[in-house]
């Protein structure tokens, strides 16, 4: 009796194709996300294609209402604070002193960062209050200008200047004062528009 050849079970052809070109199926997986290749890094427009420095050309610019407000905290202790609130600093006024330092600041940023433009600032407010849970002081610096470029260093420079000139005022009273937390809290005006800080 002749024997029964077994059945050989022939690949089908996605079969062949999927091992005769394992290539295949590498790219048919891809690893990179689409939102990867999408994001593209913002250029520094204070630096040119050389990769030199250089101020930026606003002379296409519209110019527009800019608002900026930047904060900055003093910090210090119980006491220290104390002592400034009850008028009793060696230097005398500590937080007027602080204010028309804040706005002289902004009033010079230009001359202070190298590639700001000198702009004709309309309004410069420091605003020092007291903060028991520090404790110390919250300075708040808003800056407003019509002009083709914003003013965000404008309040950053008040707010610093501030807070340094606290320092200053009170460094004989307690040496271990700490300056935190400068930051830009809100811009608007400009082509960008607006911004919030926490957007």
């Amino acid at each position: 009796m002749a024997r029964r050849r077994k059945a050989v079970q022939r690949p089908t052809k996605t079969a062949a194709r999927r091992h005769s070109n394992p290539m295949r199926v590498a790219k048919a997986k891809p690893t990179q996300r689409p939102t990867e290749r999408a994001s593209t890094p913002t250029p520094l427009t204070h630096i040119d294609q050389r990769g030199e420095a250089r101020m930026v050309d606003v002379t296409e610019k519209g110019a527009t209402e800019r608002i900026a407000v930047a904060e900055g905290r003093v910090l210090m202790r119980k006491e220290t604070l104390d002592v400034v609130l009850e008028g009793n600093a060696m230097k005398g006024d500590v937080l007027g002193a602080a204010r028309l330092a804040g706005i002289m600041a902004a009033k010079r940023t230009h001359g202070l960062i190298p590639l700001c433009h000198p702009l004709p600032l309309t309004k410069v407010e420091i605003d020092i209050n007291p903060e028991h849970s520090l404790p110390g002081f919250l300075v708040q610096s808003t800056v407003k200008v019509t002009a083709k470029t914003g003013v965000e260093m404008e309040a950053l420079t008040a707010v610093s200047i501030a807070c340094l000139t606290i320092y200053d005022m009170v460094k004989a009273v307690e040496r271990g004062i700490r300056i935190e937390g400068i930051r830009l809290l809100h811009k608007s005006g400009g082509k960008s528009g607006e911004w919030n800080a926490g957007n």
